[in-house]
Formats: C-alpha cells, sequence, structure tokens
C-alpha cells in the first residue's frame, strides 16, 4: 500500500491519461506509417516504435499498480507532535550544524530538488516516530549522521 496526498494522487491520475489519450495514440501511429513503409524485418523505424510501445505499456501498467495500491492520507488527521508520512521536518545535522528541511512523502510524489523525500528513504526511516528535540542517528552510505528534529509542520 501507498500512502499518498490527494494531490500526488491527481498528478498521477493525470499522467495516466496524458499516457494513454496522447503518447499511446502517438506510437500506434508511428508503427502504422512504419509497418507502411514495406519489409518489416528490415524496418529500424518499425522495431523503433515497437520497442517504445512496450516502454510505454509498461510504464502505464506500473503507474495502474500505483493508482490501484495508493490510499490517500486525510490530511486534516495529521498532527505534528511525532514525525509522519506528509509532515515537513526541519532538521539540524549534530555534528556540523547544518540545516535543512524535508517533506516525507510516497515513493512516487518524492523529488530532493522541492524537499520532497520518499517515506522509505533511510533518513525518513530514521525520522519517524521523532518528536521535537529528538536527535536520531542514521545510518547513511557515508556512515552514521545525528539529526536534530528542530521543527515539525505541514
Amino acid at each position: 500500500m501507498a500512502y499518498m496526498s490527494e494531490d500526488g494522487y491527481n498528478k498521477l491520475i493525470a499522467e495516466l491519461k496524458h499516457l494513454e489519450a496522447v503518447e499511446r495514440p502517438k506510437i500506434i501511429a508511428a508503427i502504422a506509417e512504419a509497418r507502411d513503409k514495406g519489409d518489416l524485418s528490415e524496418n529500424a523505424e518499425y522495431d523503433a516504435a515497437k520497442e517504445a510501445q512496450g516502454l510505454l505499456e509498461g510504464k502505464i501498467a506500473k503507474l495502474k499498480a500505483v493508482i490501484a495500491d495508493a490510499k490517500i492520507i486525510d490530511e486534516s488527521k495529521l498532527k505534528t507532535d511525532s514525525v509522519q508520512i506528509l509532515n515537513k521536518v526541519e532538521l539540524k545535522n549534530v555534528k556540523n550544524g547544518a540545516k535543512m528541511t524535508y517533506t516525507i512523502v510516497s515513493e512516487s510524489e518524492a523529488n530532493l530538488k522541492e524537499g520532497k523525500i520518499s517515506v522509505n528513504t533511510p533518513i525518513a526511516q530514521g525520522l519517524l516516530g521523532k518528536k521535537v528535540g529528538d536527535v536520531a542517528e542514521i545510518k547513511v552510505p557515508q556512515g552514521m549522521i545525528k539529526l536534530e528534529v528542530l521543527n515539525i509542520s505541514f
């Protein structure tokens, strides 16, 4: 089960509709055009279009599976007494004093450029359940880091 925000769920639905309504017909047209060019055994355009179709259908199937498995979180029931999914968490690296802010989201909504980390990452896993003032010791590829929770919000 993939927990996600309503906004994240709606983005997945929009992407699925785009792939089915726009991208799929483009590939079908490309296959038909390549087929009209003759011998399929030596037709690189046909092979490329069929490969693109396979990749697209795989992406559509994956999106459908994520959507079917999605559980939308009622944001009105979220609390900020301890870290949980969809919380924005302000942190301080105890060792070097660096501050950072992350929002913990579902895997499909993760986007590091926007400060959104997947609930499945080691950092998010180490922070879940922590309260303001708690220090989480988290094992990351570079070793152990200590992060102090400074603030929890939405």
